[in-house]
């Protein structure tokens, strides 16, 4: 464990960097935690915990069986929204949507509701609340009522798709919605309004929204009213926080916000940002969570420091006695019985299907399933890039009988935006190094850049594989012996894996990972061992 810096140090934004976004935040006792969204990577959810606001250490993740979440066949970009995590009559509550559909008038939207009385403990059957849309956000009311918005989806050809934050009550006894629903706030001109918080303070509800749409054009804005129900006012001076009119700010995107309160009552907002490459409008790493300091003015709406509307490079840390940084997972030789919780998958709740680190002890067995573009069963197993500057190091024992079988290193977006350097076997070649890339919709075909030069290899023993990721450019090596390397002549392009690449029609909301991947679309379900994997230049 490593001493942060000292106290009177600034925080540094992102304080969750790489795919994290659409954070929610509670405070409980001294403790903090934020919950953001995991989309299609499996287990659902992650949650952060802090005492400082400036270190934080993955503490659960609770969405991690099949009954509270089944993302098999999910589309890209789909899966697990918003998170909202509050905590009352000592239970953390957590309430979230399974998205079954992106493309189209039509999103198939379902919002559940977990409870645990332990962050890390094993949370609740979900309750269903609707599949009236999504971000779905349980608020507390002092009485002791408990009441549940969310967007309404539209899906009618003449109307906004977002149909505006419709409120409706819930009844914890009887497990689920009751009375009527009701629209409490359309938006405002920006549209596009989602990502509801509710909050009691001075006698005011005070509703926080994303606007804008979750690209270059996002925003949080504020609206009160003396009602719960409304109507809402919202704040004459326009978005709480925006970066759509500075376009070369580091911190962009910047929206989906929640509000805490630490024990001094110093108010702080979390929220989602990217940081877009230099020169580029593509963010590989994703949406991060970023931090702000929060200042009330007179009338009682809620402003940034300095009258800026634009997110801040750094917040002023509260008066909070310094923690330690938790150790960062460098190097993983598989040695223990568990997964170490830094990895995740895709979709499937079972993931002894394609997995085992008991089969060979001190190494990870992953079984040959189906294509790096199924959305159904996959044997990958990653982690979440969180610098533009790192490099991934592997050692893999696998000897394919054809060209169906390939194992190996992976830097993964999604189905339709990856860099793949595979082993194989091909006739008239043998076992040979290649590389595959996938580089966005509509397609979904995928390029051999070393389709007349595969990498020959010998036809036993392990190789080690290597990918060293420096801003925009991703290169490929290999080695026999771990001293001496051979690098691949194929520099690829690391913006393909971003967000905001593809064919114009959409923002997609995940990040890059990188990982260890084996494919056997034979269906032999020939398997791969992994002696170790090592990811070095995280921070």
């Amino acid at each position: 464990m490593a001493l942060t810096n000292p106290r009177n140090a600034r925080i540094r934004n992102p304080i969750l960097p790489g795919f994290n976004p659409d954070p929610s935040i509670c405070r409980v006792g001294d403790d903090y935690y934020i919950a953001t969204s995991t989309f299609e990577w499996y287990p659902g959810v992650r949650i952060h915990h802090s005492r400082d606001l400036r270190t934080w250490r993955l503490a659960a993740r609770p969405l991690d069986r099949p009954e509270l979440l089944n993302m098999i066949g999910n589309p890209d970009s789909c899966g697990v929204w918003a998170p909202c995590l509050s905590h009352c009559d000592g239970l953390f509550h957590l309430a979230y949507t399974d998205v079954k559909r992106f493309n189209g008038n039509f999103k198939d939207t379902h919002n559940y509701l977990t409870t645990c009385d332990a962050i890390d403990g094993v949370w609740s059957d979900p309750v269903f609340l609707n599949s009236s849309g999504f971000d779905p956000s349980i608020f507390h009311d002092d009485d002791g009522r408990k009441w549940c918005l969310n967007l309404v989806w539209d899906h009618r050809p003449d109307r906004s798709r977002f149909g505006g934050i419709a409120l409706q009550e819930y009844s914890p006894a009887e497990q689920r919605l009751v009375g009527t629903r009701k629209y409490i706030f359309r938006g405002t001109a920006l549209g596009c309004t989602e990502g509801p918080h509710l909050y009691r303070r001075n006698g005011y509800y005070y509703l926080i929204t994303a606007e804008g749409g979750t690209g270059y054009g996002h925003a949080v804005t504020v609206a009160r009213s003396r009602s719960i129900q409304g109507p809402y006012e919202p704040d004459p001076s326009g978005p709480l926080l925006t970066s759509r009119n500075d376009p070369d700010w580091p911190l962009q995107r910047a929206g989906h916000a929640d509000l805490v309160e630490a024990p001094s009552g110093e108010l702080f907002m979390v929220h989602l940002v990217s940081r877009p490459l230099p020169g580029t409008r593509r963010s590989p790493l994703g949406r991060e969570t970023a931090l702000q300091n929060i200042e009330c003015t007179d009338d009682g709406w809620f402003r940034l420091p300095g009258k800026t509307v634009v997110p801040q490079l750094e917040a002023e840390p509260p008066n909070l006695p310094d923690t330690e940084s938790p150790d960062r997972l460098e190097h993983d030789d598989f040695d223990d019985a568990g997964l170490n919780p830094d990895y995740q998958w895709l979709r499937t709740p079972w993931p002894e299907e394609f997995m085992s680190l008991s089969e060979r002890p001190g190494y990870l067995r992953l079984y040959g399933m189906e294509s790096p573009g199924s959305l159904f069963r996959q044997a990958l197993v990653a982690r979440r890039l969180s610098s533009f500057e790192c490099e991934a190091t592997t050692c893999v024992e696998f000897h394919p009988a054809n060209f169906q079988q390939l194992a190996g290193l992976i830097v993964y977006y999604n189905a339709s935006k990856f860099h793949y350097l595979y082993i194989s076997n091909a006739e008239g070649i043998g076992r040979h190094a290649g590389i595959m890339s996938c580089e966005a919709e509509p397609a979904l075909d995928v390029v051999f850049p070393l389709s007349e030069n595969p990498v020959s290899l010998p036809d036993s023993g392990s190789v080690f594989l290597r990918a060293v990721i420096s801003g925009a450019s991703l290169t490929f090596s290999w080695s026999l012996d771990a001293d001496t390397w051979f690098g691949i002549d194929c520099r690829l392009d690391m913006t393909l894996l971003s967000d905001e690449s593809g064919d114009g029609r959409r923002i997609d909301f995940t990040g890059t990972f990188v990982g260890l991947c084996c494919n056997d679309v034979s269906g032999a379900r020939i398997h791969a061992d992994f002696d170790f994997f090592r990811l070095r230049g995280e921070g």
